[in-house]
């Protein structure tokens, strides 16, 4: 019986809300209406009883009670337009810090494939056959090596020049919304993980010209043994050559 009379009287309050809300929507000229403290009173009411307690919380989210801090709503916008340069500078710096090692990695796979295919240049003509087979193995592996990491490269490069695209519309709505500081921020992120992004990629550019270089002296040194080989095999005397 307790419980009963308990929520006949939680519905009843807050019917009184509802009928508070209507009738300050008809009156305009009258003083506004003190959402905060009439909620949370309706509400104090229903604690404990689930079905009310589910209307009540509906409640809350469909009215729009007043801010605490009073604040404009010029100055709501210019919080929220400053939360999404934030929330792209975070973006744009987490996908500056993957494209650097992404490029870092690759440049040194490139060198390392460079630096095995001279030694396997240096040793043409005095490893036995299993050398050679084992030293292509390594070659193979390592070629494949770069190629993924010039995949994972693209793929970052990609993520990363989206966060700079994002970053330039949020600093753009930022300044129209009257958030010039942050605006001027995200500005300057971009600006400053582009120039490190240039930097990194010289290094990549300069790989990539060596590793051209490497594949040019790799066909020619190639092409010198194959013609010293055949030398050599027309030099053996007729004699050697014959069976007997």
């Amino acid at each position: 019986m307790l419980l009963w009379r308990t929520k006949m009287s939680s519905l009843r309050r807050l019917t009184s809300c509802l009928r508070l809300l209507r009738s300050s929507k008809s009156a305009a000229h009258h003083k506004p209406v003190r959402w905060t403290n009439m909620l949370y009173t309706g509400v104090a009411g229903v604690t404990g009883v689930a079905g009310v307690a589910g209307v009540a919380s509906g409640l809350l989210c469909a009215v729009p009670f007043r801010q605490v801090d009073n604040l404009s709503q010029d100055s709501l916008i210019k919080r929220a337009a400053s939360l999404v340069t934030d929330s792209s500078s975070t973006f744009l710096s987490q996908t500056t810090l993957a494209l650097i090692e992404a490029i870092t990695e690759y440049s040194k796979a490139v060198h390392t494939l460079i630096a095995l295919q001279k030694r396997y240049l240096d040793s043409l003509g005095k490893l036995t056959a299993a050398e050679e087979d084992t030293i292509w193995q390594v070659i193979i592996r390592q070629r494949a090596e770069v190629n993924d990491r010039r995949d994972e490269c693209k793929r970052f490069h990609e993520s990363w020049f989206s966060a700079v695209k994002l970053c330039e519309m949020a600093s753009e709505a930022a300044y129209t919304s009257g958030a010039e500081h942050a605006s001027i921020t995200v500005k300057t992120n971009v600006q400053v993980a582009q120039t490190q992004v240039e930097e990194v990629q010289k290094l990549s550019v300069d790989a990539d010209k060596k590793l051209t270089e490497a594949k040019v002296m790799e066909v020619q040194r190639m092409a010198q043994h194959a013609a010293s080989s055949q030398s050599d095999e027309e030099d053996i005397p007729e004699a050697y050559l014959r069976e007997d």
